[in-house]
């Protein structure tokens, strides 16, 4: 397929052959999968070619790239068919390097992916155990009697967000004052975007620094957006990014998570309960502990006020622990 459309297409040589290659690789499974999508019976459409400045990324697998250190504030990255650029590392990159993806975001910022292939870490012997429960009202109630504030990011900025979209609406569309006001609108999505990812990336660490076994509900966010009420709510909270931060951390760290059914994780609790989600968290990690069948002792924590933590404490790095003692023994 692509030795035939060099010859029709002569601009294709000046790209470098892996990116293209992944881009038919991501064609033909695009493909596959709405052929199985549609044999059971689901409906579905069909692919459209990306217009002009959509195709917004590309990807460099196995060749094609190499980071360049130079010692100073900038380093550089040699991209194939392009030639060196400066980068700002923000971090030391452990392990090979395999792949590299480049991205353009809409404020016309870019950004280099960097995928490394590291060491497997063998799993730890469990300790100390937590269950997690998620919510709007608070962002998390933990078994251990933590109260985490949901940030609503989202919503902090919406009234921000409705201005900037009524000055783009007044501008004639693709006109440069147009593409200006729509960069400007980009920016505040990517700030609050990083805000959010922050905070549940620092979350994500303290729970993964200072447990062993995590249990947490298997929620399916997808279908709890369907909730038009609750919809740009779930949004902003991001417990499915939460849940994936939190998953990848513990398998780097050794650590183990584990999802339970939340069906009946807060039967018999009325909203007015205090202690509501604090019991349901509780009720989590007995799941999780008889999922994994480790036959670990589960010891209720005394219930009392909830430790109330708030999102600013989060991202400066100020979780306090609970005075409670853990709630699961090992015997050595």
């Amino acid at each position: 397929m692509l030795p035939k459309l060099k010859e029709q297409r002569e601009e294709l040589k000046e790209v470098n052959a892996k990116t293209l290659q992944k881009v038919v690789f991501m064609l033909y499974n695009n493909l596959k999968v709405l052929a199985e999508m549609k044999k059971k019976g689901k409906k579905v459409g069909k692919l459209r070619y990306k217009k002009y400045g959509k195709f917004k990324s590309f990807i460099l697998n196995q060749s094609g790239f190499k980071l360049i250190k130079t010692g100073n504030r900038l380093d550089r990255l040699y991209i194939s068919k392009v030639g060196e650029v400066p980068i700002r590392v923000h971090r030391s990159v452990e392990g090979n390097i395999k792949q590299v993806i480049i991205k353009r975001y809409g404020s016309g910022e870019w950004f280099a992916l960097l995928c490394a292939e590291e060491t497997e870490n063998p799993k730890k012997g469990v300790e100390k155990a937590i269950g997690i429960d998620l919510g709007i009202r608070s962002f998390l109630t933990d078994s251990d009697g933590r109260e985490v504030e949901n940030p609503r990011f989202y919503e902090r900025e919406l009234e921000r967000l409705r201005v900037e979209h009524r000055k783009l609406s007044r501008k004639k569309r693709r006109s440069n004052n147009w593409f200006k006001q729509l960069k400007r609108l980009c920016k505040i999505y990517e700030k609050i975007e990083r805000r959010r990812d922050d905070f549940l990336h620092k979350l994500s660490r303290f729970y993964v620094v200072n447990y062993d076994l995590i249990a947490v509900e298997d929620l399916e966010v997808g279908n709890m957006r369907r909730n038009h009420n609750l919809s740009a709510q779930i949004s902003d909270a991001s417990w499915g990014k939460f849940l994936r931060f939190l998953s990848y951390k513990a398998e780097r760290a050794g650590k183990t998570v584990v999802r339970v059914s939340p069906r009946g994780t807060s039967e018999g609790l009325s909203w007015d309960n205090p202690l509501r989600d604090h019991i349901s968290a509780c009720r989590i990690l007995k799941r999780g502990l008889e999922r994994l069948g480790q036959g670990l002792p589960f010891e209720p924590v005394e219930r009392g006020p909830l430790l109330r933590i708030t999102a600013y404490a989060v991202i400066v790095g100020q979780v306090p622990s609970t005075k409670q003692e853990p709630n699961l023994t090992v015997a050595q």
